[in-house]
């Protein structure tokens, strides 16, 4: 009779128990992966991996005011961000990739030595998180921002829009990288892979939002500044698990 053997690449910890007295154990409530009645199991962990250029930046650009009075402040902070917005749409921004991020009204104190705090006036903050479909002009248009009165910009957080197709790739590449250690494990132990038994799928990373290395600014003797930015490329990835039947 066909005994079955476990391989595994990575090792588990084993719970050894000796010396224990025997007593009644209350049976398992969960369901162990379905093994078959002979042969050998292999267990394999990989990674697949695939990248692409990101397609979407999304940039926190804010204005915020100093005021007197809490009145003052927020009046100030309303008309520069309007000028802002009416920037933001004149670029070509759409109204559904413009949200409101954080409004905020805080008083400003001055503090003395044994005297309490004095409020001296207020700062009005608010803020817009933006996405560019276009990363090209997204430079361009952070300048036009500030011309108009952004003082609080943050980002841009750089992102794959759809990954779907990337993460289907980088699944591809998982399972081919494993059935490869399985055939190089079967081989050194004198046997052949049969079938596949199971395929985990235990994380995956679609390129989600992340700050560029570097914001750059492209410097001319007799012009402002100019800001750039430089999309670079993104890895998408995906582990599994897949358990292997050898013979």
């Amino acid at each position: 009779m066909m005994k079955l053997f476990l391989f595994s690449v990575a090792l588990a910890p084993l719970a050894i128990a000796s010396g224990v007295a025997a007593q009644s154990v209350p049976a398992p409530t969960t369901v162990e992966p379905l093994v078959p009645a002979a042969g050998t199991i292999l267990d394999i962990s990989a990674e697949g991996r695939t990248t692409r250029v990101p397609d979407l930046a999304t940039i926190r650009a804010g204005v915020v005011s100093q005021g007197a009075t809490a009145a003052a402040a927020l009046s100030d902070n309303a008309q520069r961000m309007a000028r802002v917005l009416a920037a933001v749409k004149r670029a070509g921004v759409a109204d559904r990739d413009i949200q409101t991020a954080t409004v905020q009204l805080q008083p400003q104190y001055r503090y003395g030595e044994n005297v309490p705090p004095t409020i001296t006036g207020y700062q009005a903050t608010n803020t817009l998180s933006i996405r560019f479909r276009d990363i090209a002009k997204s430079g361009t248009v952070l300048d036009a921002l500030v011309a108009q009165g952004a003082n609080q910009i943050d980002g841009p957080n750089l992102s794959i829009d759809k990954p779907d197709a990337a993460l289907d790739e980088a699944r591809t590449d998982a399972v081919a990288k494993a059935r490869a250690r399985a055939e190089l494990y079967a081989k050194a132990a004198g046997m052949r892979v049969a079938r596949i038994v199971s395929i985990t799928e235990n994380g995956a990373d679609a390129g989600g939002p992340e700050r560029p290395m570097m914001m750059a600014r492209a410097m001319a003797a007799d012009a402002m500044a100019k800001t750039s930015i430089a999309p670079g490329e993104r890895d998408v990835t995906v582990n599994v698990s897949v358990r292997f039947l050898l013979n």
